[in-house]
């Protein structure tokens, strides 16, 4: 959330974010509703300084012997007049606070300005596409050739965009998260948590899902509860509320946890295979750290998540969201995209964000500086990365003319040894 003082006075920078990101708000009623508050609460102030002023003079009245009959009744139409300016305020603030929360971040200067994904600017590739004697298949195929995902019985469990794993491709899935989890926090200095996957509204609103995205979430029928979208909610709010200290900056925490998204919009996009389902597993880290230095920590973050596809062999890209793709919270994000060469094209495998001050706000994270002011931390997450869609390029990447699968170098230790999928065993 910005700042309401910020938006006063940088109204047109507030103004073009907005233009830049293709969104429309009535930044305009916003601003007169802060005012017409302003004023409103001025007068409610200055009708209880009276009250209290005038209490004063009625107190020394009465121990003069002086009938205040008068002073009474003049007190109490001010006391009258200020329960009518609170519920003006009350309502005022209402509506104001609805807009608020629908104030999008302001984009760093570095981000590319467009209005779609065509804009974003692609920074670096890795690794080389892999080459085939034959034509690649993409992971579906790979996958129920093998009998290790079967999509139709995901189907009977649940509905459309889920998918039941079997044997070897079960064993990968557990491998990828073990790895995962091992490398950043032996490696990128992560303290691991396992946090709830149920959250309360609370803890959507503050990291920006709602109210934005409430057509993405899954909510429970009978509890003000929702399954998470991203493990980066339940983590960010572990400190909600809180005051740090300066020398606990910066906090690192990775998270596995599967994750939970209706998909709202999508229908016709992705139907096949494990690009976009309802539920996937991922591997998350997050960032509390020191507002001067949270771009420095952006490149690290990605560097982090870029870690995880090289040492697993895989050819990706990295690309710089336009201001018109940029996700509601982010004020800067990196998006990595994996080489699918059964597809013969880059697909989404993680987003890279810096959302500065603009979820601790809303959640009130902060920390405590040398000298003893509270200070807003700036937070950041990123996917490190996420499993289905990892199993799919390493299916896609590492197929074989016979229909198996190689299996990463630094993954066999995790998969009991096996260097080949061929089937349903875990042997």
């Amino acid at each position: 959330m910005l700042e309401l003082k910020f938006i006063r006075e940088h109204a047109e920078l507030v103004r073009a974010s907005l233009i830049n990101r293709g969104m429309e708000l009535n930044l305009d009623r916003l601003l007169s509703l802060d005012e017409k508050r302003r004023a409103l609460q001025t007068e409610a102030d200055d009708l209880r300084s009276i009250r209290n002023r005038v209490s004063k003079e009625i107190g020394e009245m009465v121990r003069k012997g002086i009938d205040v009959t008068d002073k009474r009744e003049e007190m109490k139409r001010v006391g009258e007049n200020i329960a009518i300016l609170e519920k003006k305020i009350k309502s005022t603030e209402e509506e104001l606070d609805f807009l608020l929360a629908r104030v999008p971040n302001i984009p760093h200067e570095s981000v590319p300005v467009g209005p779609d994904e065509s804009y974003n600017r692609e920074e670096r590739r890795w690794g080389e596409f892999p080459q085939f004697d034959f034509q690649p298949l993409p992971h579906w195929d790979i996958g129920q050739g093998l009998d290790i995902l079967d999509f139709e019985r995901g189907v009977k469990i649940a509905e459309s965009r889920f998918t039941l794993l079997k044997g070897q491709g079960a064993l990968l899935e557990r491998a990828l998260i073990n790895f995962m989890l091992d490398l950043h926090t032996r490696e990128h200095g992560y303290t691991e948590v396992f946090p709830p996957i149920l959250v309360n509204e609370g803890c959507m609103f503050a990291t920006g899902q709602l109210p934005k995205l409430e057509k993405e979430m899954y909510r429970c029928k009978d509890d003000p509860l929702y399954l998470i979208p991203t493990a980066e909610v339940p983590v960010t709010n572990i400190y909600r509320g809180e005051i740090l200290d300066e020398e606990d900056l910066p906090i690192y925490l990775c998270a596995y946890t599967p994750c939970f998204r209706r998909e709202a919009g999508s229908y016709g996009k992705d139907v096949r295979g494990l690009i976009r389902q309802h539920q996937f597993n991922k591997v998350e880290l997050v960032k509390m750290v020191h507002p001067d230095n949270s771009f420095d920590e952006l490149e690290k973050l990605t560097n982090d998540a870029e870690e995880v596809l090289q040492k697993l062999g895989l050819p990706y890209r990295v690309v710089t969201l336009s201001t018109g793709d940029l996700s509601f919270a982010a004020a800067k994000c990196y998006d990595l995209e994996v080489w699918l060469p059964g597809q013969g094209e880059y697909r989404e495998i993680s987003s890279c964000s810096n959302f500065t001050d603009f979820q601790s706000r809303r959640a009130q994270i902060r920390f405590r500086t040398k000298k003893g002011k509270a200070r807003l931390v700036h937070t950041l997450n990123g996917s490190g990365v996420a499993i289905g869609r990892t199993v799919a390029a390493i299916l896609e990447n590492y197929q074989q003319r016979d229909g198996s699968v190689m299996v990463p170098e630094v993954l066999q230790p995790y998969m009991h040894g096996l260097e080949r999928i061929t089937g349903t065993r875990n042997e």
